[in-house]
């Protein structure tokens, strides 16, 4: 195992969650063996919105073993604040999001990791929607909702797939940001408002939920054409210059 040599945490991971105890403690294992295989330093921090199921409690004690912080909250108040308050209580200059129900792979993580800091990219996206990219387990019909999705979002950003739940960035981008939608999107919401000067996509494949509920459904996709609005609105008022955009090509 290749030796930790910084003082301070390199990157912390964001795992938002509610009712995900099933697949909790299998991710985090995934996510430090990921770390220690590539000798980063990394903390992960998991923001429970008071699962009824328990998440909060097996995140607590998974604490215990782990270097992770647990950040309790009163309710379920949305994907996209949880993902601002990781943030806030991580103490490393990087950081990341990675869904709790290992539908993103952690082993990509520090491939990502080491692109953002060879090109000194603001972002770096798990991308499916690039060559080498895709989904799995998903039905036609949700993969061309999704993809029509990132579509539409295409007049705001070059991003290929601007609806993953899957990056990294510079905390420094995202400090002062003020989300408006507290909802599913977070990626093209910090895509946007923090105003990064090069984005590069990873392509992954996805692997779709196959314990537990998936989180889209009606609500969530009228919000999404509420945060499309605001956010072009957003980009008039301010006339954002685009990002420079990269693909990387896929591990072979």
């Amino acid at each position: 195992m290749p030796a930790r040599i910084a003082t301070a945490p390199t990157l912390a991971l964001v795992v938002p969650t509610y009712n995900e105890r099933e697949r909790l403690p299998e991710l985090v294992r995934a996510i430090f063996a990921a770390y220690d295989g590539a000798g980063i330093y990394g903390e992960l921090v998991i923001v429970d919105d008071n699962s009824p199921d328990g998440t909060g409690k097996v995140a607590d004690e998974l604490a215990l073993t782990f270097p992770i912080r647990v950040v309790h909250r009163a309710g379920k108040l949305g994907l996209g604040t949880a993902v601002v308050e990781g943030f806030n209580a991580a103490e490393a200059e990087i950081v990341g999001v990675i869904d709790a129900d290992l539908s993103h792979p952690p082993e990509l993580v520090p491939r990502m990791l080491a692109i953002m800091q060879e090109a000194q990219a603001d972002v770096v996206i798990g991308s499916r929607y690039i060559p080498g990219g895709g989904t799995s387990n998903w039905e036609t019909s949700r993969v061309l909702m999704s993809k029509f999705a990132c579509l539409m979002a295409r007049g705001l950003t070059p991003v290929r797939d601007a609806t993953s739940g899957f990056f990294l960035m510079r905390r420094d981008r995202a400090r002062g940001v003020t989300i408006s939608a507290g909802g599913f999107k977070i990626c093209l919401e910090l895509l946007i408002r923090s105003e990064p000067r090069l984005v590069i996509e990873v392509p992954y494949v996805f692997k779709g939920r196959t314990v537990g509920e998936s989180k889209m459904n009606l609500k969530e996709a009228m919000g999404y054409l509420r945060q499309l609005r605001d956010l072009y609105a957003y980009r008039r008022s301010r006339d954002l210059p685009r990002p420079k955009h990269r693909v990387a090509h896929p591990q072979v």
